[in-house]
């Protein structure tokens, strides 16, 4: 089963897909917000040419657990998303994922230009890895 990954955001959505197999998340591309048509657009072509049956979307939970506003967004984009596309819409704690991103993308020394360029698909597929790991809790990535 395919599944995309989306890290959502006012200017940016971070895309990422998951192998054939549902094993791991690669990021796979940005989408630039320009209005919700395209945004639907683009994103129900990348469903439509990987065969995509599920989307984890990321859910901004605040540290504490409960939800800010920008959940409410992210719902009212989910449930855009599931009757445009007919297919489940997954919302998944992202808790840290742009951080992580961020300290990954650090690590590696990439400058600053090339990070902003990177880091919405690599926060998505962060979230898209957290949710498939959930599904096979015995299996870990090191």
């Amino acid at each position: 089963m395919r599944i995309l990954g989306l890290d959502y955001g006012s200017k940016r959505i971070g895309v990422a897909l998951c192998d054939e197999l549902g094993l791991t998340g690669q990021g796979l591309t940005t989408i630039m917000w320009k209005n919700r048509i395209q945004v639907l657009d683009a994103l129900e072509i990348l469903v439509k040419d990987y065969g995509v049956e599920k989307i984890v979307i990321g859910y901004p939970l605040r540290l504490d657990g409960t939800e800010g506003i920008q959940c409410e967004k992210v719902n009212r984009f989910a449930r855009l998303l599931e009757v445009r596309l007919s297919i489940p819409v997954i919302k998944w704690d992202e808790t840290l994922s742009s951080q992580t991103a961020e300290d990954i993308l650090i690590q590696s020394q990439m400058r600053r230009k090339k990070r902003k360029q990177v880091i919405d698909k690599l926060a998505a597929s962060i979230i898209l890895q957290g949710y498939l790991d959930s599904l096979h809790p015995a299996r870990h990535h090191y």
